[in-house]
């Protein structure tokens, strides 16, 4: 059981809520279905995938340019792929083929305005993706009688469910093979996305951490059959019913506390001078955050910077410096230059690159943090004279003593002013701007 690499991963969403023919009633629940199951599926920090890499086909009547775009998004996945349909499901030929409607497709005659499963289902096997997801959220038989989202041919019966199963891949479909597909009055959504997304979006309290294919497929089919609706249908071949399509959000609320406490307790720990024994711990925490809250989780992205910085305390600088630079990319991506987080980040790098020996170029990023946290936070804030301390220690040692005594003049007096002489971060200054000033006398 795992999440897969979202930046190696594509979704496609499919789905028609307009139609020109008469026969096929519009269904404006699709739409509402698709937009927010896109929403759901790209919202960090529980994101199946960025949204870049999520396909939306909303409405688009153009059977080539939804053939592209199809190929093109399934051609870009590595690891997973979903392609997920909601609209009229089309039932024509001898062979009963299933189509999928778009929104210039007849009921009649779905053969040459359609999407053919077949050519989906040749698009879906053609992709390199490790792990492959088809769900259909439309019927195979019936009527379109109101809210139904069924389309029979005439005098034609549904084809063998059989047909829908793609080697290699799982496919979960929102009714049996002689049952239609619902979109309830007065729900937003069609009735089987719109609790796969509730699933998705609430988690199931007492269920596990990652919400698989099948047990999804598990809590749909109990749901359903609760409430009375249709009976959802799975088929799936090798290890695709074990990929995860989310974190189990209910689990992840329940874990998260419990997480920050501990996070908080290695945190002192290493406060306390145990920095070997914090890192060890911290290292185990953020495999839990990442697993359980997601990689993009704030809580997951302050456990790495957490984790980096008691490397350094513990005498790794380089390689906490090494972490550092990472989890910065992340943070400017997800968190912006001027979170908390981001900038604190930007100091833990500077300083263990200042203690691995690379005194310079620590000193010029001291120097453009000190001018951001000043503008964000104001000169006189502690964390901005903390970069003002720091920049002073780093170009001391790196010969800048003149401007380093400079600087610990101002911290000392700023907080003499805010925190009294005996504080113990104005005697720490204090003590630094004594030992330069040594230093410089005896040159």
């Amino acid at each position: 059981m795992r999440l897969p690499d979202p930046h190696r991963s594509r979704v496609v969403l499919i789905g028609a809520s307009r139609y020109s023919d008469p026969a096929l009633p519009d269904l404006p629940a699709v739409g509402r279905t698709v937009t927010d199951l896109a929403g759901l599926l790209t919202e960090p920090p529980y994101r199946l995938v960025p949204e870049s890499h999520c396909t939306v086909l909303l409405d688009d009547g153009d059977l080539r340019t939804v053939g592209d775009r199809l190929r093109a998004a399934v051609a870009g996945a590595e690891d997973l792929l979903l392609v997920h349909y909601a609209g009229h499901g089309l039932v024509a030929g001898r062979r009963h083929t299933l189509y999928l409607a778009l929104p210039d497709s007849r009921w009649e005659a779905p053969e040459f305005n359609s999407l053919e499963y077949d050519k989906l289902r040749d698009a879906v096997l053609d992709s390199p993706a490790e792990t492959k997801v088809v769900v259909l959220d439309c019927c195979f038989s019936g009527r379109a009688v109101g809210d139904s989202l069924s389309a029979d041919p005439p005098g034609g019966g549904p084809g063998p469910i059989d047909r829908l199963e793609v080697a290699g891949t799982y496919v979960l479909t929102s009714a049996q093979r002689d049952q239609v597909a619902l979109a309830l009055p007065g729900e937003e959504h069609t009735a089987f996305s719109g609790r796969l997304i509730r699933l998705l979006r609430e988690g199931v309290v007492g269920g596990p951490e990652l919400l698989t294919v099948d047990d999804l497929y598990r809590r749909l089919s109990a749901v359903m059959a609760a409430e009375g609706l249709p009976a959802p249908l799975n088929r799936g071949a090798g290890t695709a019913g074990s990929i995860a399509l989310g974190i189990n959000r209910a689990f992840a609320t329940s874990a998260g506390p419990e997480l920050r406490r501990r996070h908080t307790a290695a945190v002192e720990q290493g406060r306390a001078g145990d920095w070997t024994g914090a890192a060890a711990l911290l290292r185990e925490i953020v495999d839990e955050q990442t697993r359980i809250l997601g990689a993009e989780h704030e809580d997951t992205l302050r456990g790495r910077q957490s984790h980096a910085h008691s490397l350094g305390g513990a005498g790794s600088p380089v390689e906490a410096a090494g972490l550092l630079r990472r989890l910065l990319a992340d943070q400017l991506r997800l968190l912006g230059p001027d979170h908390a987080d981001t900038l604190r980040t930007r100091q833990f790098l500077a300083v263990n690159l200042g203690e691995a020996g690379h005194r310079e170029e620590a000193a010029g990023m001291l120097r453009v943090l000190l001018a951001d946290r000043g503008r964000v936070l104001g000169t006189e804030h502690p964390h901005t004279l903390r970069t003002r301390h720091l920049l002073a220690r780093n170009l001391a040692f790196a010969g800048g003593r003149e401007e380093a005594l400079a600087l610990l003049r101002e911290v000392v007096a700023v907080r003499e002013r805010l925190l009294g002489p005996g504080h113990p971060h104005t005697r720490r200054a204090r003590a630094d701007l004594a030992e330069v000033s040594r230093v410089r006398a005896v040159q």
